[in-house]
């Protein structure tokens, strides 16, 4: 089949079948083409859209987040925060301790020295901490029932230096979730006009443990007493209050009526020092009172800042024990054989 065409010279030229084809090709390659770059455009466009959109909706979610917890408009640098502890035999756990509260953001501890005499020494292993000025070492060694003391103490001495000053253990360790530093968490506006924060403890049990391990607490005891029908609670303190007298290392007097809160900024319900309302999700501290039985042991043996020589290792603290732990024939035999003490008692138990 032939086709006619005009060409420069005004008169017509044949084009074949194949030459008809190939132009047809050729064009329809060209807008193919031209198509599939303008799809091309098009998906471009609406995924750079798609990013646009979430990043501007994240950025939205960060801000409102912010806002809810003042980490914009609060400045938290201007808050100044500090710890008092008391320590004794506690060389192997102050690492992880001054460590945790380091990176929530205390300015300064203040370890008050309760070992013997010819004790263990916290600079054999906090050397370093205590060098660069993070922690002071305050010399109490050797003198029995001062916890009262050197918590006023601590107080009286630092109390125009610090807005806030928290008065734990050494094997308590805060948590609040949401919060990294905790001078975010203490410049939050529900504790503007709050004197005591109350915090509740988290009970961590013993993790069936006989033997001391060198690992973190946190690592060697996980499991937490559950419904605990008794909650005990400790303080952050705000500094600058006059004429105060801590005669409780749980709660500060009662009479003072200061303005006290729970982590939600509300009022903690106290029935003496244990809390009616105990919060075990979101503000709290993690108290790590029993660890292993042997170590357990260890801290009849070396008394009590608070309770002196009323606590020691005898019957009554042993079922103190295992009134929160698991009774196993290993844990019997091992304070049978460390203390002489008869639990058979215990034995019944299990048998029961």
């Amino acid at each position: 089949m032939k086709n006619i065409k005009k060409n420069k010279h005004n008169t017509f030229n044949i084009f074949t079948y194949k030459e008809i084809k190939n132009i047809f090709s050729t064009n329809f390659r060209l807008i193919n083409c031209e198509f599939k770059n303008n799809i091309l455009v098009i998906i471009f466009n609406f995924f750079l859209l798609k990013i646009i959109v979430i990043t501007i909706n994240l950025l939205f979610i960060i801000l409102i987040y912010s806002l809810i917890f003042d980490k914009i408009l609060v400045n938290h640098n201007s808050i100044k925060l500090c710890l008092c502890t008391l320590g004794k035999n506690e060389n192997k756990y102050a690492i992880e301790f001054i460590e945790h509260y380091k990176k929530y953001g205390v300015d300064k501890i203040f370890i008050y020295d309760n070992n013997d005499i010819n004790g263990e020494k916290f600079e054999d292993v906090i050397n370093d901490y205590i060098k660069d000025g993070f922690v002071e070492i305050i010399n109490f060694r050797g003198k029995n029932k001062i916890q009262l003391n050197i918590l006023n103490h601590c107080y009286y001495k630092n109390y125009k230096k610090y807005n806030w000053l928290i008065l734990f253990d050494m094997d308590e360790f805060i948590f609040l979730k949401n919060y990294k530093n905790i001078k975010y968490f203490l410049n939050n506006k529900k504790f503007y006009d709050c004197q005591v924060i109350y915090l509740n403890e988290v009970i961590h049990l013993d993790n069936n443990q006989l033997y001391y391990k060198n690992k973190k607490l946190s690592e060697r005891f996980k499991e937490i007493e559950l419904n605990s029908p008794k909650i005990m609670v400790k303080s952050i303190l705000r500094g600058d209050i006059e004429n105060i007298n801590i005669t409780n290392n749980h709660v500060i007097d009662l009479n003072l009526n200061l303005k006290t809160c729970n982590g939600y900024g509300k009022k903690m319900i106290l029935k003496g020092i244990h809390t009616l309302n105990p919060d075990n999700k979101n503000y709290y501290f993690h108290h790590y009172y029993f660890k292993s039985a042997e170590e357990y042991l260890d801290k009849l043996r070396r008394g009590s800042c608070f309770w002196g020589n009323l606590r020691a290792v005898n019957l009554l603290w042993i079922s103190h024990y295992f009134g929160h732990n698991k009774i196993t024939l290993d844990k019997i035999n091992y304070f049978e054989n460390q203390t002489g003490i008869n639990l058979e008692d215990f034995r019944k138990k299990i048998k029961e």
